[in-house]
């Protein structure tokens, strides 16, 4: 699995979000920039490849195509 940019993507990376993410059922958003830690790969679900606990927000799943890996 690799992220937005083409780093390669393995179970405890950290991330970073690089764009808005509206939450279903919520009136705010995870902002671009918000730091996810000790992510998990998963078989895609709906095209949702990550599995992730973000600040703020609780557990959540999340596209590759949406993180930057922090190196």
């Amino acid at each position: 699995v690799k992220d937005a940019v083409g780093n390669v993507l393995a179970d405890g990376d950290s991330v970073t979000i690089i764009k808005d993410l509206k939450i279903k059922g919520s009136s705010t958003s995870v902002k671009v920039g918000t730091k996810v830690r000790n992510i998990r790969l998963i078989s895609p679900v709906d095209g949702h490849d990550i599995d992730a606990k973000v600040d703020g927000f609780g557990s959540m799943y999340l596209k590759s195509s949406i993180v930057k890996k922090v190196l």
